[in-house]
């Protein structure tokens, strides 16, 4: 009875999930056939991607950043890390194609953007990760929140889970604009069924996401801010993620710090329905959504143990929100490219309201902005000056340096990592007076900073439990902006 009941379930929730429709309920592993029959790339199609991939990443202005650390080394913190499952040797299970998802996906969601983003696409692919002889511990996990939820029902019905996918977010099918894993669960009660979808918070599948956590969460630290206080719910700390996406950034950090309060701005409300219905992320209220998701009403509840209650998603330009803001915030990231691959240039000239007003909403003593920036553009200054409407955006390969200087104008000290195996760069801007404290001991500007950091990445990873070091991430093409 529960195999046809859940086929019909799924049959009727076919274009929210996806490939999960597909596996109906044979025993063993609901994704084994799946899995299985996804083909890894060919040796020579994988070695063409990562030759284009370096083609790329030689045609950017600022090449020089890649150069430094090799990806692979590890930090020498003596600890056994948790296993990433977003570790970047799975990216060829949710990489695709460049023009397109490829082999093996399922597009769940497309719709068309009025905000820039061109198409925005949601595309499910198998992960291998965890493997079916690990899901009974979160059924038994789910099955306790159900009680605690309903502790006076005799019976709330049983959790299976069904697998795990890759869910890839797009712009116009060639830009690749987050990544996330996803649990996919029902809950069966006599002839019902409810379907859930939970986002895998602890997993950051893209390193630039890794490199942004390490490099701000780091520099926090370093401007004597206690990192740890805010994870034990000690004090209120208060952060500000420019640019959603599928939602895998502010979700991390709500999850790892019990005293934070995160503020989500997004421009686009196709982007965070679309988060929301077929990424996993919890259902949040905001002006211009739908008042009620795809997922059933107690998923907030049952799933997040009140991490959702930390999230505010404002559905407005990051220009107007900043401005009539009042929050004074710890840490602010900012990833805020449009389908275009463009970042908008009011977020980043020295002269725009945006930046005159963000500076004022960071914390004088500690605030720090981090913010990712791509280094692969080909549109050539000419272009771009012989255009009125390419003065307005920012082909970044050849203006990372003025992004940057932009920056530091306003918040005092500036510095840039590479992203190991992508041509991104993390910049980082925060007050120079706290960071730059302490005896020198010879060593250059440069130096000292760098070793501070490093000194103090080690307790962050610690603190946060991470699956990650974030030694490699900071020292990774170092450079401080000048």
């Amino acid at each position: 009875m529960i195999c046809a009941v859940l086929r019909s379930a799924l049959s009727r929730n076919a274009e929210g999930f996806g490939l999960f429709s597909r596996v109906g309920c044979s025993s063993g592993s609901p994704l084994s056939a799946a899995v299985n029959g996804t083909r890894a790339p060919s040796k020579g199609n994988e070695q063409t991607m990562l030759r284009v991939a370096a083609s790329r990443c030689a045609r950017g202005a600022i090449r020089r950043l890649s150069a430094a650390a090799s990806p692979a080394a590890v930090a020498g913190a003596q600890r056994l890390s948790p296993l990433d499952e977003g570790d970047w040797s799975y990216y060829r299970e949710w990489w695709g194609e460049d023009e397109g998802p490829g082999e093996g996906a399922h597009t769940v969601f497309r719709r068309h953007s009025e905000h820039g983003n061109g198409v925005v696409s949601v595309t499910g692919y198998p992960a291998s990760r965890p493997v079916s002889d690990q899901w009974a511990v979160t059924e038994r996990w789910l099955q306790e929140r159900m009680a605690i939820i309903y502790p006076n029902s005799i019976d709330a019905g049983q959790f299976k889970i069904l697998g795990y996918q890759w869910r890839v977010m797009r712009f116009n099918d060639h830009t690749r604009q987050s990544t996330a894993k996803v649990l996919a669960c029902y809950r069966s009660l006599g002839d019902d069924v409810a379907m859930y979808l939970m986002q895998q918070p602890h997993c950051l599948s893209v390193p630039y996401v890794k490199s942004m956590v390490s490099a701000g969460l780091t520099t926090l630290t370093c401007c004597s801010y206690d990192l740890h206080q805010a994870f034990c719910g000690q004090n209120n700390m208060k952060i500000l993620c420019i640019g959603h996406g599928g939602g895998s950034l502010p979700l991390f950090v709500a999850s790892k710090f019990r005293g934070a309060a995160v503020h989500i701005v997004e421009i686009d409300p196709v982007v965070a329905s679309a988060s929301v219905d077929y990424m996993g992320f919890p259902s949040l209220p905001a002006k211009g959504l739908p008042p009620q998701s795809k997922l059933p009403a107690d998923s907030n509840e049952l799933l997040w143990e009140g991490i959702h209650d930390r999230l505010f998603l404002h559905i407005t330009d990051a220009e107007d929100y900043v401005a009539n803001d009042s929050n004074i915030y710890d840490i602010v990231f900012i990833d805020a490219y449009d389908g275009d691959d463009i970042f908008p240039r009011k977020l980043w000239d020295a002269d725009e309201t945006f930046l005159k007003n963000l500076e004022k909403k960071v914390h004088p003593v500690h605030g720090t902005v981090v913010v990712n920036l791509h280094s692969d553009s080909d549109s050539s200054v000419a272009d771009t000056e012989s255009n009125y409407h390419a003065k307005h955006i920012l082909p970044l390969g050849k203006h990372v340096s003025q992004v940057c200087r932009a920056y530091k104008q306003h918040f005092g000290l500036a510095f840039t990592s590479a992203v190991p195996w992508l041509c991104n760069i993390t910049l980082v801007a925060c007050r120079d007076k706290a960071i730059t404290s302490g005896p020198r001991l010879g060593l250059s500007r440069r130096d000292f900073l760098l070793g501070k950091l490093l000194s103090k990445s080690g307790m962050v990873e610690h603190a946060l439990d991470l699956p990650f070091p974030c030694r490699q991430y900071i020292k990774n093409g170092f450079m401080l902006v000048e």
